[in-house]
This record gives structure tokens, C-alpha cells and sequence, in this order.
């Protein structure tokens, strides 16, 4: 990951991917009988469910449920990455709450912006936008999230991915934060 300092790995990040694997392996039969096709992701989807409790996935276009759900399915069983969701989807009533806080934080809309965007600016709002824990499943989900069209956006934010199927597998240029390019890409778009 391209940026100025790494946060180095905590040897309780490690114990706690090595818990859930476990836990993961050990509820692999119950998954199997009830879902044989899907009984990976079954299995990863619960263990990851008891790591991570407060973890919120409704409210993601499918698109970018069944992206997130097979990249955190693959990074846990061949490579014991965990990768948890601190927000994903928000109310746009949420969203102009964290606007309008970050606003009031920073004395300013402009500065505002380089952390928080407005509601019909947001991805967030949108339901294709994921903020991603711990720092390792970051790395792991912006070395190989470009396979399930999951990109890390922003340099100022390690933790944000957005899907982005329209991208086909290349990623799109990351941007300093999220201030700097939005209007002229949406522009484009519409």
C-alpha cells in the first residue's frame, strides 16, 4: 500500500485470524449440510459474523454484497486474512449528519470534504462503498480486490473500497481524498 508510514501488523490481529479460521474449520460440516455449494463462504460468513458483531452488511447494492462477501470468503480460507466491515451502506440523514460534524470540526464545507462528502456526493449513500478492518485485511483486499471490482479510492483513507464493476478489473486512479476529482468524474458519467 502506497503510503507514507505502515501500520504494523498487532499480534492480537493474528490471534484473532487464527481463532476465526479455526472456528471457520470447525463449523464447516453444519455449512456443508446446509448449503454444499456454499458451504465456504457459509462457514467464513459465520465465523467472521461472531468477530465481528456490530458489523452491518444490509443496505450494499448485490453487486457489491457478493464482491465483498467472496473477497472476505477467499482472503480467509487461502490466505487466513480477516476482513470486517466498519460501515458500508448509510441513510443519507446519516451521511449530512457526519457531513455537517466534520464540518463543524474542521471550521469549514471545503476541509469537510477531504474526509467526509455530502450525502448525493457518497458512495457511502449510494451502497457500494466499504470501510474495511483490520489494517492487514486492507492490504490484502487492495492487493487482490481488483478480481471482485473492490478498489481503495483515496490515498488518506486505507480503509475504503468502493465497488466498481465498470473499472473491468483495471483500477481507477486513487485520488488524494475524496474531494479532489468527484465532480469532474460524475460529469462524465451522467
Amino acid at each position: 500500500m502506497n503510503e507514507p508510514r505502515t501500520i504494523p501488523p498487532r499480534p492480537r490481529d493474528r490471534l484473532f485470524a487464527v481463532v476465526t479460521l479455526v472456528l471457520a474449520v470447525l463449523l464447516l460440516p453444519v455449512a456443508f449440510a446446509r448449503r454444499p455449494g456454499r458451504a465456504l463462504e457459509l462457514a467464513c460468513g459465520w465465523a467472521l459474523r461472531m468477530r465481528f458483531p456490530a458489523e452491518d452488511l444490509t443496505g450494499l447494492t448485490d453487486g457489491a454484497m457478493a464482491a465483498f462477501t467472496a473477497a472476505r470468503t477467499e482472503a480467509l480460507w487461502r490466505h487466513g486474512q480477516l476482513i470486517g466491515l466498519t460501515s458500508g451502506y448509510r441513510d443519507p440523514h446519516v451521511q449530512q449528519r457526519m457531513f455537517d460534524e466534520e464540518v463543524r470540526r474542521s471550521g469549514s464545507a471545503a476541509s469537510a470534504r477531504m474526509l467526509v462528502l455530502p450525502p448525493a456526493e457518497s458512495c457511502h449513500v449510494k451502497g457500494i462503498a466499504l470501510d474495511v478492518r483490520p489494517h492487514e485485511g486492507a492490504r490484502w483486499l487492495e492487493e487482490h480486490g481488483a478480481r471482485y471490482h473492490l478498489y481503495r479510492m483515496y490515498d488518506n483513507e486505507w480503509w475504503h473500497f468502493e465497488y466498481r464493476p465498470e473499472c473491468g478489473g483495471t483500477p481507477p486512479r486513487r485520488r488524494p481524498h475524496p474531494a479532489v476529482g468527484y465532480m469532474i468524474e460524475n460529469d462524465d458519467q451522467t
